[in-house]
């Protein structure tokens, strides 16, 4: 998503693009998310920013490319426990709650709000109106085919085609086929992908691999107006640190299966009405090759609790891999590595996001 939205804004300032994907179709976490658009629980300063500019651009090209299913949402924080709930109010107490969409709500206020939450146990939740969600699977393809038909001749999209070396004095590339492509400048977004190429061009690169797990159910039958968090996602946002947080960690209240694997709830509705939920962190490699079922029992459980009733059949269940800063606070990883050329890299589980703004502001600084 990262580069396609590179490639959004050179094409929108008049530019041609050649588009070169690693693989046939992306395939990595750029596919392999929840399509959400956070904003609430991003870190004060430029993330912050990044994410309120990213939702904007988010709102523009959904209106101008409907099959990226962008919809105005919100995100709504259940919370089940005394400690959690005073995580909520806190947070919603916030000199920024404002500019960030946040509201606390009551019991009947979140069922108002979203009546498929009937599960007995919530207390109330942490609303956030500036969040929103695409459609991850197929977002790319529809920005591809928007470029393609908004600027004939002007993007190139070449699958299947990894980039071996940059060009000796100029901007370009040279293609695992032998082919080779100049321009005026070269942006590599390579995602999680920091071998080969990524680690000559830049040997001690401060990014670091994440791995988690999610899976995707049949429909649930009735629509989920909002995105669903639970309050374990507290623990792993910046935006909700503070007394509130520190004691609701003190309190070791988390089922062990969340702590061992860093898990949160995250749930988000497809157009189909199937439900995308996660998910794991692991930060340890190397990574294991296969999936746990246990995070899938606890996320299953976590989700009954908040509708009042069975989960949907699974269909689907998926690990995948984003690359992060390893520097706090760092948005993202922008380098120079060659003539005409940058590595663009490690935006984390902010990459569906942010990818906008982050793109537009690469665009700002090559002057294009």
């Amino acid at each position: 998503m990262l580069g396609t939205m590179h490639a959004w804004h050179a094409v929108e300032r008049g530019h041609e693009v050649v588009h070169i994907e690693r693989e046939e179709q992306a395939r990595g976490a750029s596919v392999r998310n929840f399509g959400l658009v956070w904003v609430g629980g991003r870190a004060d300063g430029p993330e912050l920013e990044a994410a309120l500019r990213a939702r904007e651009l988010w709102e523009e090209i959904g209106a101008r490319v409907p099959d990226l299913g962008f919809r105005p949402n919100g995100s709504l924080t259940a919370v089940t426990t005394e400690a959690e709930l005073a995580v909520a109010r806190a947070s919603a107490a916030r000199p920024d709650a404002a500019a960030r969409g946040y509201k606390l709500l009551g019991p009947e206020e979140v069922r108002a709000l979203n009546p498929a939450l009937r599960g007995e146990a919530v207390l109330g939740g942490l609303w956030c109106e500036r969040d929103a969600a695409v459609e991850p699977r197929t977002a790319q393809r529809a920005l591809q085919d928007a470029l393609r038909a908004a600027a004939p001749g002007r993007y190139t999209f070449l699958g299947g085609r990894e980039v071996r070396a940059l060009l000796e004095g100029r901007p370009g590339v040279r293609d695992d086929r032998g082919g080779t492509h100049e321009g005026d400048a070269v942006v590599l977004c390579t995602g999680a992908w920091l071998g080969g190429l990524v680690r000559e061009l830049v040997p001690e690169l401060p990014v670091r691999r994440v791995r988690l797990q999610m899976m995707q159910t049949e429909p649930l039958g009735e629509e989920l107006t909002t995105s669903v968090a639970d309050g374990d996602s507290f623990r792993y946002y910046p935006a909700y640190g503070g007394p509130a947080l520190d004691a609701m960690a003190a309190a070791q209240d988390q089922t062990p299966v969340a702590a061992l694997h860093k898990m949160q709830l995250l749930m988000v509705q497809r157009r189909d009405g199937s439900l995308t939920i996660g998910d794991t962190h692991e930060y340890e490699t190397p990574f294991r090759f296969d999936v746990e079922e246990e995070p899938y029992g606890h996320l299953a459980a976590v989700v009954e609790k908040l509708l009042g009733r069975p989960l949907p059949p699974v269909r689907q269940r998926w690990a995948g891999v984003y690359a992060q800063c390893a520097e706090p606070g760092r948005v993202v990883h922008r380098q120079e590595v060659g003539a005409g050329a940058w590595l663009v890299t490690g935006p984390g589980g902010r990459g569906m996001t942010c990818s906008p703004a982050i793109a537009e502001q690469t665009a700002n600084e090559l002057g294009w």
